[in-house]
């Protein structure tokens, strides 16, 4: 049990949440990440500098992809119907596959273009600046779809499934459950190995499957039950299968919901009834599925990033756009100050997300290992400002930004959705704080139980203890500085920044001290909330949030510095460096406040006015609202779903996922609202190229 598990004054429930979440991570990497390395006041610098390159290969290669796709998107491409009809056309699809943007990632031993992790947020990038819809859909099928493959497959494996994802057929992934979200350990969907040893039974029910109606195969998480060989013990674990659409108990029982946004994606629900899968069907070893699916979402949390980074680069350029040519009082909208307010922070923002992205694949292509944390900050942070950028520009545009033929209306609903997929960024900020600052945390209780008093102990234990303790110098060693910053203020030495271009010096120098803020602030907390800290999750995210700024500063700073070393010039480059040093003011800015309010915040005032609105909450009928189907406490008892005027798409096992065809185009509904759905595939052309 780690030195977390035994914090005392937590309560049971707590604890095995800890338990849980510890055996879920596994051990700690061997060699500690950037963002963690903030957590102790430390800068890395050799993780963040140079700023991560591909070789001119590498970019020639993707830069003659990108060309043909942007050709396909502005010209052929049918976003606009996609959104309307709630359906990616099959012939939108294969043409995808035809240049290769299907298959980019999958070597081409087994038929793809073998790119590398930034080239494919390039493309991410691209499409989601045209088709939120569409960049789910490649997202989806080879962030997590297939990558498990990819990364955990057997030779077999992959000479079976990786020709066929690359150039055939979509992928599914697998994890989600009615009762399971956020919380992947909790999967109620189980397998266990048959009596001979020849196959895995399969039962249990997932949900949010992207493109699992069209899938030709799926990757999928179940609970199993492990004996091991030696001692007869048991425990419980995750592990992944291969599945394909035509074993036999698979039931595709829904086909997809109406959405708000990415209304060309299907999300289905799946049945697995006794299905048997092949042992070799199995990824990686019994037990590890967990470790697939996070180091999956490694991937996927980055192409999510990408796909709103196109969207917030596009819309903070239509939004100026309308702005610089919008005129109200006689002059242009772009002249008001609160306009450039918005003008400015967009750029900072946006410059921001790209340099946190890229600097994020470049840490992926060249193999580094403790990236979890880095991943999950580069998701959260460009979910989050991306969407401000979006909102802004809808709020630039005014009226104009609503309406549909101005099309900036679906960018908008589009992007909403990344603040809550791929781990909401609720239950990301809690996760960087805790496994970021998990290893500097357990030094400090190990120091606080050794050399503490303890209330619960006799005066003869708690001396013995604390005269053993005051001999061993290694201990001592690590507890005096620690002592000293927390009850004397005496901080230990910010980290030195050295080597970028001297004009950023200035700004190395405040980073660092931020640094060193962050590290002295997060063991403060940790004193002033003691064992209290596991459930504050407001403290967490104040927590949380500076060391996604802290990221996202480096990584400009980095990127910066690249720029000055090619001697950009231009236009271009006067708008990036005065959103850089924007920036830098809003950030510092924002982290001294978040600080602030680590000691003098209104969370006991919050707690109050959360009880009292929960306690009125309960006297409110559960039949006048929503309910969550897999309620534990009002399971059936709220307001059904509305079906009626709302697009269905009921299931079929056997489905193509190919609306019949109709003079309207492609996905046209029927009168009652209800997309009409056949088993044969479909066979309209695209349309010819303009």
């Amino acid at each position: 049990m780690s030195t977390l598990s035994n914090l005392k004054n937590v309560s049971a429930r707590d604890r095995q949440m800890i338990q849980q979440a510890e055996a879920m991570l596994g051990p700690e990497p061997s060699e500690m990440g950037f963002v963690k390395n903030l957590f102790w006041g430390r800068f890395r610098n050799d993780i963040i500098f140079p700023y991560p390159r591909e070789s001119r290969e590498e970019r020639a290669k993707c830069d003659a992809l990108l060309a043909k796709l942007e050709t396909y998107l502005k010209h052929e491409h049918p976003s606009a119907l996609i959104d309307q009809e709630e359906y990616i056309p099959e012939w939108a699809i294969e043409r995808l596959f035809d240049l290769g943007v299907m298959g980019m990632t999958v070597p081409e031993q087994y038929g793809g273009l073998s790119l590398s992790v930034t080239s494919y947020n390039r493309v991410l990038e691209m499409i989601g600046r045209y088709c939120g819809s569409t960049a789910v859909v490649v997202s989806a099928h080879q962030s997590i779809g297939c990558k498990a493959i990819m990364l955990f497959g057997t030779e077999a494996q992959k000479r079976r499934f990786l020709p066929k994802v690359a150039r055939e057929y979509l992928s599914a992934f697998c994890l989600s459950e009615p009762t399971v979200g956020s919380d992947a350990a909790g999967q109620q969907t189980r397998c266990q190995l048959s009596d001979d040893g020849q196959y895995y039974i399969l039962n249990g029910e997932k949900k949010w499957a992207t493109s699992g109606a069209m899938a030709g195969m799926f990757t999928v998480m179940a609970k199993q039950t492990i004996t091991d060989p030696e001692t007869g013990e048991t425990r419980e674990g995750i592990t992944a299968l291969i599945c394909t659409p035509d074993m036999e108990g698979i039931d595709i029982f829904q086909n997809n919901r109406s959405k708000t946004g990415i209304r060309g994606t299907w999300q289905a629900r799946l049945r697995f009834t006794d299905v048997k899968v092949p042992l070799e069907n199995r990824l990686h070893k019994e037990g590890r599925g967990l470790n697939v699916a996070l180091t999956c979402l490694n991937f996927g949390r980055c192409t999510l990033s990408a796909g709103v980074t196109g969207a917030a680069k596009y819309a903070m350029n239509q939004g100026i756009k309308w702005v610089q040519t919008r005129y109200q009082f006689g002059r242009p909208l772009a002249d008001f100050e609160l306009v450039q307010q918005k003008i400015a922070r967009m750029a900072a923002y946006t410059y921001a997300m790209d340099a946190l992205l890229y600097m994020m694949t470049g840490m992926l292509d060249r193999g580094d290992t403790d990236i979890m944390v880095e991943t999950a900050i580069c998701k959260v942070f460009c979910s989050r400002y991306g969407w401000q950028v979006i909102d802004d520009t809808m709020q630039m545009m005014g009226g104009e930004g609503y309406m549909t033929e101005n099309e900036f209306e679906r960018t908008w609903r589009d992007n909403r959705i990344h603040r809550i997929v791929e781990g909401s960024n609720e239950v990301m900020q809690s996760f960087i704080f805790a496994y970021g600052g998990k290893q500097l945390a357990e030094q400090m209780v190990t120091i606080q139980q050794a050399l503490l008093w303890d209330a619960d102990q006799p005066v003869e234990r708690n001396l013995t203890r604390l005269l053993r303790h005051a001999t061993n110098l290694p201990l001592m060693k690590r507890a005096l500085p620690l002592v000293a910053e927390l009850y004397l203020g005496i901080l230990p030495a910010g980290p030195v920044l050295r080597g970028m271009h001297p004009a950023l010096q200035d700004h190395a120098d405040r980073l660092a001290k931020l640094v060193q803020k962050h590290a002295h602030y997060f063991k403060m907390v940790g004193k002033w909330e003691r064992e209290k800290i596991v459930t504050r999750q407001v403290q967490q995210g104040r927590l949380a949030d500076n060391a996604i700024l802290l990221f996202a500063l480096a990584s400009a700073l980095s990127k910066m510095d690249a720029q000055l070393r090619a001697g950009e010039h231009g236009v271009a480059f006067e708008r990036d460096r005065a959103a850089f040093e924007h920036l830098f003011d809003l950030f510092e800015q924002d982290m001294l406040r978040n600080m602030g309010e680590m000691r003098h915040h209104t969370d006991a005032g919050m707690q109050r006015a959360a009880a009292a609105a929960r306690r009125h909450n309960d006297t409110l009928p559960n039949g006048d609202y929503i309910i969550h189907e897999a309620s534990p406490v009002a399971q059936g008892l709220g307001k059904p779903p509305l079906t009626e005027s709302i697009k269905q798409f009921p299931g079929d096992r056997y489905l193509q996922a190919a609306p019949a065809e109709s003079s309207s185009g492609d996905g046209a509904t029927l009168g009652n609202g209800q997309s009409k759905v056949t088993a044969k595939k479909i066979t309209k052309k695209a349309p010819a190229k303009k």
